[in-house]
């Protein structure tokens, strides 16, 4: 981050649009709002001001827009914020960013820049600051929602509250200890007890939520497996809407994982074509082969798609693909055949399209299932630090419902306070927050 006390960046997205936003944070950004649009004095708080904006070295007129003032700490960094809204082209954007970059005192943003002082002012926690991102890179409504509710504080709430309960926990502990000549009555040494109990049980019920909230965000991770020309670059395709994936009848052509990014449902979906899954001895097509695998894997849902029109038993690899419960059977080239081969998979005609809604319908709903679209209550969890986080907070819960010592107690509910106060940047967090404004855009 630099040192320079006042930032400028442009904070919609770069190119050509009809209006673009200039955003300045810090004590010279009333000064630069001056220099800029020859005003004698700032206008009024929060309102829009048409005003024509001049490149101070020169007088020249850049644009003519409209101009914002944020006097702090009332403003989203809590420094003084001027957001300069002008005429989308670049070179309207380049030239007024040239004369904010001519000021003495004033430095251009990095990535994060703005939104790490709304954070440094206590305007944000880390959850919300998160929140904030996935809210910028929300594609589906899903996404949406779910980065609502981590702005709004779900997450943040339920921790604080998880705090709030250790640190009267703690306090009572330290009074015994502080007290350890007088005679304490029992009850209060197994209240104690039970209330670590419970709130391990309710960090555990939270924990036990299946990833639902980062697959989520991330996207759930759908391959397509089968063996050769069953039609796995056909589906993908036709998923598509697009040609993603070479198709021919030809076995063997697919050497690599190709991804494709969906929106199936509201729910974010990453869709690999692999290699035909069967032996060879070509060596490019046996390390597709191996990806494919790997690939099945590390899946969260499995879509194996078989020739309907072979009436043969499975090798051990299809086998046991078919068996798990996170595969989905599909059986292709239903217009060749009058009936699908078992109860159980879905038939598929690429070629006439019998099938595909009855696919896409399954399809959708096991990726609804396994994101939190109705599979139960929303999961505040959608990073990994998050899940981390409170599972060091529910070892150091185990480890002080063990211990033999109150001393120990107080120990283990300090390391657990500490855990837990990560997730919103109570605490330990430095390490942290590059990387957490580091994903942001610039002019964020």
């Amino acid at each position: 981050m630099t040192d320079i006390s006042t930032l400028f960046a442009l904070s919609t997205a770069p190119g050509r649009a009809g209006v673009a936003v200039v955003r300045v944070s810090g004590p010279g950004a009333g000064p630069a709002l001056l220099a800029l649009t020859g005003r004698e004095a700032l206008p009024a708080p929060r309102r829009a001001t048409r005003t024509v904006i001049r490149d101070p070295a020169t007088g020249e007129t850049l644009d003519d827009g409209l101009v914002l003032w944020f006097p702090g700490p009332a403003s989203f960094t809590g420094d003084d914020v001027v957001e300069l809204h002008g005429h989308g082209g670049r070179a309207v954007t380049r030239a007024i960013l040239d004369a904010l970059a001519a000021r003495p005192g004033l430095a251009p943003a990095e990535p994060g820049a703005f939104t790490r002082r709304a954070f440094e002012a206590g305007k944000l926690d880390l959850t919300a600051v998160e929140g904030l991102a996935d809210l910028i890179d929300a594609e589906t409504r899903a996404q949406h929602r779910q980065a609502r509710r981590q702005m709004d504080g779900a997450l943040a709430r339920l921790t604080e509250g998880w705090r709030d309960r250790l640190v009267r926990l703690l306090a009572h502990l330290e009074a015994t200890l502080d007290f350890s000549d007088e005679d304490l009555p029992e009850a209060l040494l197994a209240d104690q007890a039970s209330a670590v109990e419970s709130l391990r049980a309710e960090i555990d019920a939270c924990l036990a939520d299946d990833r639902r909230g980062e697959r989520l965000r991330d996207g759930v991770h759908v391959a397509v497996l089968g063996p050769p020309n069953v039609g796995k670059s056909s589906l993908v395709n036709t998923l598509a809407r697009r040609e993603a994936a070479i198709v021919s009848a030809e076995a063997g052509t697919t050497r690599d994982v190709l991804e494709v990014h969906l929106d199936l449902g509201g729910v974010p979906v990453v869709l690999a074509d692999t290699a035909g899954l069967r032996e060879t001895g070509d060596l490019v097509e046996r390390e597709g082969v191996r990806r494919a695998r790997a690939r099945a894997e590390a899946a969260d849902l499995r879509l194996l798609l078989l020739d309907g029109t072979i009436d043969a038993p499975l090798d051990e690899t299809l086998a046991t693909l078919a068996a798990d419960p996170d595969t989905l059977v599909i059986h292709t080239k239903a217009d060749l055949w009058s009936r699908r081969p078992d109860g159980v998979s879905l038939p598929l005609s690429l070629v006439t399209g019998a099938g595909f809604d009855a696919v896409m319908t399954a399809v959708a709903g096991r990726v609804q299932a396994l994101a939190e679209l109705g599979a139960g209550p929303p999961s505040p969890l959608t990073r990994a630090r998050h899940r981390q986080a409170l599972a060091e907070t529910r070892e150091a819960l185990a480890r002080a419902a063990e211990a033999p010592l109150p001393e120990l107690v107080a120990e283990d509910l300090r390391l657990a306070l500490r855990a837990l106060g990560r997730i919103t940047g109570r605490v330990d967090v430095e390490d942290l927050l590059d990387v957490i404004f580091g994903d942001f855009c610039i002019g964020k």
